[in-house]
């Protein structure tokens, strides 16, 4: 029976018809069953999903080992002791981990709010990368916030050394077909965490919003973002968080990365420096989550906001070029107005 049972409610099973078959099972199932062998075997959201159906459901969907083990296998960047210790002491644990950073991060202009005055003193970069649902690249780095170095100079995150590279099992993309396919296969997750705040915000589009082969060197730059709310202060209304994930190899040989970094651009094209890229996640962390409008997916909204965060850095820059051009042309007609001017009264002069 249990066999049966367990087999019924699979990670693929909608999360409501789930919740409805879990809920069901309590009078019929022993409790010890249904908590080790059924709800043990659902994902993230469907797990969730269960744990509305009913009070008994909620309870035993409780425990925060049972949610450890899902974030360990959503995220297993997450498996690292000082994480594990850090998360457990999240207000929820990590259930509440899990609610910060599931689905990924979608705020909107309105969504801006005061993250308050302390900045953390460092925050933390888990990142998973998938190839058809299988792990490729997982890694977990600290970065500290408190120097003047890194609050001047611009931001950027490295999960990667200059000279590191991790192999893959993913045949090198020797054509530019080749390598839109790659791109509909990469997923990626780039978690940021803040310590102090007990705070967590996925900060990357599930899926590549491009990927290109460079026509020289051959490798390939896939990149994902995700578009979030400007300071205030500033003109920008929107900033783009980009995560570049460059790879090599040759034809006929396995895919390398080479290198995985994430950098926060406002619309002019900028990359912001430390200061204002922490007051970018501060804000991020503590906003608000939406989901996606109605019929449209996860990946179709983060490549959306992509190309009209693009469109608006375009027309940006056409402003801006026109405005410049109109000021030259002033300067250029005052320039030949006051040379014009002393050499119509000498020519006048001289007429005399």
């Amino acid at each position: 029976m249990c066999t049966a049972a367990s087999s019924t409610l699979t990670q693929s099973s909608p999360p409501a018809a789930v919740a409805a078959y879990a809920d069901a099972t309590t009078d019929v199932l022993p409790i010890d069953i249904l908590q080790f062998h059924i709800l043990t075997r659902l994902d993230g959201p469907t797990l969730a999903a269960a744990s509305c159906a009913s009070t008994q459901l909620r309870q035993l969907s409780a425990p925060d080992t049972m949610w450890a083990g899902v974030c360990r296998s959503t995220w297993p960047s997450t498996n690292d002791p000082r994480l594990l210790e850090l998360i457990s002491a999240f207000p929820g644990g990590h259930r509440s981990f899990f609610s910060d950073s599931y689905p990924h991060l979608a705020v909107s202009g309105q969504d801006s709010v005061d993250a308050g005055s302390l900045a953390p003193a460092e925050i933390i970069s888990c990142v998973d990368i998938r190839h058809r649902g299988k792990l490729i690249f997982s890694k977990a780095v600290a970065t500290e916030t408190t120097t003047a170095w890194f609050k001047c100079s611009p931001f950027r995150v490295d999960m990667l050394d200059p000279k590191e590279v991790v192999s893959t099992p993913v045949p090198y993309p020797d054509t530019d077909h080749a390598c839109g396919q790659l791109g509909d296969c990469l997923t990626l997750s780039w978690i940021v965490v803040d310590p102090a705040g007990q705070r967590a915000a996925n900060v990357s589009s599930r899926r590549s919003v491009s990927v290109i082969r460079h026509w020289l060197s051959g490798e390939v730059h896939a990149r994902f973002a995700t578009v979030l709310p400007g300071d205030r202060r500033s003109s920008s209304k929107f900033v783009e968080c980009g995560v570049v994930v460059i790879c090599g190899g040759c034809r006929g040989e396995d895919l390398q990365v080479r290198e995985v970094s994430l950098q926060v651009e406002n619309m002019d094209g900028k990359f912001l420096n430390g200061r204002e890229s922490l007051g970018i996640l501060r804000r991020a962390l503590a906003a608000r989550r939406r989901t996606p409008p109605g019929g449209c997916s996860e990946e179709d909204e983060g490549r959306r906001m992509h190309e009209e965060f693009q469109r608006m850095k375009m027309e940006r820059k056409e402003r801006r070029m026109r405005a410049e051009g109109a000021l030259d042309m002033i300067c250029a007609a005052s320039g030949f107005f006051f040379l014009m001017v002393p050499l119509v009264l000498w020519v006048l002069t001289f007429c005399r």
